[in-house]
């Protein structure tokens, strides 16, 4: 059998994608069970609290409706691939393709469209000054100051995965009635 059994019992190909498969519930779930840095962080926190905090930096910002939900959703991926650490996934390129492709099956499904390639920069900025901000806060590891490019607060404490969860989905569908 090539598929995994989702969280709401569909049987999903990450290699065959069917778009119709994809559910937001799924996402919600599976990414706030999955824990940032590969655990290697103080205490349990989630790709799905990551996640709703870039979602809430490019809201502040003002970003389009796209680029937050691009933000909400650009681990998406992980929730069939699972995640690969960022020194090895660099050199598996085949992995890359999928989880490109297959990231931006999750884009267009859930967004609606496309997303620009300026779009995409802004939401990987957004990350990236997020991961800054977690690994000074979560490892106490201050590899760069990009953390200071945030213009909102961000909340790193331990969230329980239910309530992420269903923050996560709510989130979603507020931003999908702007």
């Amino acid at each position: 059998m090539s598929c995994i059994t989702t969280y709401t019992k569909k049987y999903f190909d990450p290699l065959n994608v069917d778009e119709s498969l994809l559910d937001i519930k799924d996402i919600a779930h599976a990414l706030s069970l999955i824990c940032r840095g590969n655990g290697h962080v103080q205490y349990f926190y989630s790709v799905a609290q990551h996640s709703l905090a870039c979602a809430k930096e490019a809201k502040t910002r003002g970003y389009s409706k796209e680029v937050i939900l691009g933000c909400l959703l650009h681990d998406g991926s992980e929730v069939y691939l699972s995640d690969v650490t960022r020194p090895i996934k660099k050199e598996l390129t085949y992995y890359l393709e999928v989880e490109d492709a297959l990231q931006n099956v999750i884009w267009k499904h859930f967004i609606q469209r496309d997303l620009t390639k300026e779009e995409t920069k802004l939401v990987f900025e957004i990350d990236d000054e997020m991961l800054s901000l977690e690994l000074k806060e979560l490892l106490n590891d201050e590899i760069n100051r990009n953390y200071l490019k945030l213009q909102r607060k961000v909340d790193l404490s331990f969230v329980a995965f239910e309530t992420i969860e269903n923050e996560f989905i709510e989130f979603y569908k507020e931003t999908m009635e702007i």
